[in-house]
């Protein structure tokens, strides 16, 4: 599978696995976390997305014992993680409201909870998860710095960062942020046009896409769009989630669509995505579909 670069040292594979639901409901036991693991390893995808936060606070220990069942399996894979929402649940139950932190202390604190839950010596990348309205761009800044310097994590980027977001941060900064995670799909293409995905693009930093099936909501869709991605689907052998995956990694500024699915078929019916080849007259069917109008 196609790789996209970060770092000097560090690549991601096109498509990322992501582990927010890992936990609801499911077995969670180390033995079945692996074999999804593995099923995601058998199409090329190596690189696995997750935040602190998710599950109460629970999904990276989830992780980190599947990882410690099967040594060896860390090594071939590359870890995303978030930090910096304070929910009442979990660890932070006695918080009185859900509020951001990015704060030197709770950033180092979350990274250290996170080594230990992971059972890891670094972090590949980790993101800030949300715009802190009252975040001190210099401290930071100085904290991501300083867990670089110290190895504990390999690359920093955001998540959910408007491009004069990026830029305050990144001003009183070292090292670049080389990520933004931001919601992209044919249900919310508005990315598209409105200088999101043209700013990364320019500074030739990565755009991982969250929710890029749309919450589920492009596999009932009915209408044109529904429509269109069936015919398409069909015309391709494969299905609306295929066709919808591609329809992001069709674009130029390589963006890494970040699945929400961890079922081993789907997994597998999804990574065809990235043999899919886009025709572009297709491509903007699509994406008129997607406005609801032709374009202008």
């Amino acid at each position: 599978m196609e790789r996209v670069p970060l770092a000097p040292d560090l690549s991601l594979s096109r498509l990322v696995c992501g582990l927010w639901r890992i936990g609801d409901g499911a077995d969670t036991s180390p033995a079945h976390v692996a074999a999804k693991l593995e099923a995601c390893l058998a199409q090329g995808i190596t690189s696995l997305d997750l935040a602190d936060i998710y599950g109460g606070y629970a999904t990276e220990a989830i992780l980190g014992d599947a990882l410690r069942a099967r040594p060896g399996l860390r090594e071939r894979m590359e870890i995303v993680t978030k930090c910096g929402i304070v929910a009442p649940v979990g660890r932070h139950a006695a918080a009185a409201v859900k509020h951001y932190d990015t704060s030197r202390a709770h950033i180092h604190a979350s990274v250290e909870q996170s080594l230990r839950d992971l059972g890891t010596d670094r972090i590949d990348l980790l993101l800030i998860h949300r715009p802190d309205p009252l975040m001190d761009h210099e401290e930071t800044g100085q904290a991501l710095d300083d867990l670089l310097a110290a190895g504990k994590v390999r690359a920093v980027g955001v998540s959910n960062f408007r491009p004069w977001d990026v830029e305050l941060l990144e001003s009183r900064m070292a090292a670049p942020l080389v990520a933004n995670q931001i919601e992209i799909s044919l249900a919310r293409p508005a990315p598209f046009t409105d200088g999101d995905l043209a700013f990364h693009q320019r500074r030739q930093e990565a755009v991982m896409a969250w929710s890029p099936l749309g919450g589920g909501s492009l596999m009932t869709a009915k209408g044109p769009l529904g429509d269109l991605m069936d015919e398409l689907a069909l015309r391709h052998g494969t299905d609306r989630a295929a066709i919808a995956t591609a329809f992001l990694l069709a674009h130029p500024a390589r963006i890494l669509p970040v699945l929400g699915t961890t079922d081993p078929a789907r997994i597998a019916r999804i990574g065809a995505a990235a043999r899919i080849r886009l025709e572009r007259q297709d491509w903007f069917r699509l994406y008129q579909a997607a406005l609801g109008r032709e374009v202008p």
